[in-house]
């Protein structure tokens, strides 16, 4: 690149702090770096025009977890561990409440909704057998039982007759949030550049050597914020997960109104400005999914499709307005990667699909592991 004195002077020479995507944890780590290091210079690389991966292209759920998933975590961690993540959730989503306002998030709670199938009569009762224990084990969490079964008010076909609710369970406006984020890290003075590519980077004794795709720099400390596409930088145990995501028009009279679950959390959508948003179906070709390239399949739009014309909107006509993907990063184990990797060098990745939830959090975390 034919930069300038200027240019260089400014953006590119005595970077203090070096992070690697503008997404939730990424934003949330240089504020928090900030309020730690108020002289710093700190410097983000965003590899998109806006922030890739899923920050602005989720479905803007809270993300506790629904009951199903509860019980699925239970089959890999212990009760103490499942605790700790759902605690994790509400704590996060409480410190985005907090820094940003529920005005500028958008937030509201209207319950979460998980419904199920004629066809899963075994998850169905299994899960209503389970919501008592379920129940005793978060009250810690939210101070009373989240959990309640509640009726199908919103005339879903090809259901069972109740939702299992989540009473906690909120939306969340993706891209108002985001904004708000981008706002404050802006009045912060952290210098965004956009359109970047991070190659490579080396550990050095005292800093970081860093390779982009239009320049190289050299920073004091590296922090690598790129959940679904880390295992491009870091050698850690992170798959991408696609995400396919649709969007109606606006229907008149629209009386959805939640998010909601569907075939143990692999399907999820919710109101919008009178539309629904629906998005899932990854479970159709995992392999298919895991990966970073975005775009969608036939297979899984017309699946989605399908379910909305046929249990979502029976009686309603609609059209898609919208389509596009995001990329998660998951692994075998829920808990999130934040640690040292390498001398000057750290990570906050793998969120498995709890960005909006965990993602403050882990920018926190991130912010207080490193030194200066």
């Amino acid at each position: 690149m034919n930069f300038s004195y200027w240019e260089h002077k400014t953006w590119l020479s005595a970077v203090d702090f070096t992070i690697i995507g503008s997404g939730i944890v990424g934003l949330n780590c240089a504020l928090h770096l900030r309020a730690r290091f108020p002289k710093a210079k700190i410097l983000i690389l965003e590899k998109g025009m806006l922030p890739q991966g899923s920050s602005t292209k989720n479905a803007g759920f809270a993300c506790f977890g629904s009951i199903s998933e509860i019980l699925s975590d239970l089959e890999r961690h212990t009760e103490t561990e499942v605790v700790a993540l759902v605690k994790k959730r509400l704590d996060g989503i409480n410190l985005l409440r907090t820094n940003l306002g529920d005005s500028a998030i958008g937030y509201k709670n209207y319950g979460g909704h998980e419904l199920f199938l004629e066809t899963n009569v075994n998850l169905y009762e299994h899960c209503l057998e389970k919501m008592t224990s379920i129940n005793t084990l978060l009250k810690s969490v939210f101070k009373e039982e989240p959990f309640v079964a509640s009726h199908n008010s919103f005339n879903f076909k090809k259901t069972q007759e109740n939702y299992i609710t989540h009473k906690h369970e909120s939306q969340i406006d993706t891209g108002k949030m985001m904004q708000s984020l981008l706002q404050k890290v802006y009045q912060q003075g952290i210098l965004i550049l956009n359109n970047t590519t991070v190659k490579t980077f080396t550990a050095l004794a005292t800093s970081v050597a860093v390779q982009t795709d239009t320049f190289a720099l050299q920073t004091k400390k590296l922090i690598v914020a790129t959940n679904g596409f880390a295992a491009q930088l870091l050698n850690e145990k992170v798959k991408p997960a696609r995400a396919q995501v649709l969007v109606t028009e606006p229907i008149e009279n629209l009386h959805i109104r939640g998010t909601f679950h569907l075939d143990e959390g692999y399907y999820y959508f919710r109101n919008i400005d009178n539309r629904i948003l629906f998005g899932g179906g990854r479970n159709l070709d995992f392999k298919a999914e895991e990966t970073t390239e975005f775009g969608q399949t036939q297979l899984v739009q017309h699946q989605l499709e399908k379910i909305l014309k046929e249990t979502i909107l029976p009686n309603t006509p609609f059209k898609v307005d919208q389509r596009w993907s995001g990329v998660m990063g998951v692994g075998k184990q829920k808990n999130p990667i934040v640690k040292q990797v390498a001398s000057n060098v750290y990570c906050g990745v793998r969120l498995g699909g709890m960005g909006i939830a965990i993602g403050s959090l882990v920018g926190k975390e991130l912010a207080d592991l490193v030194e200066w």
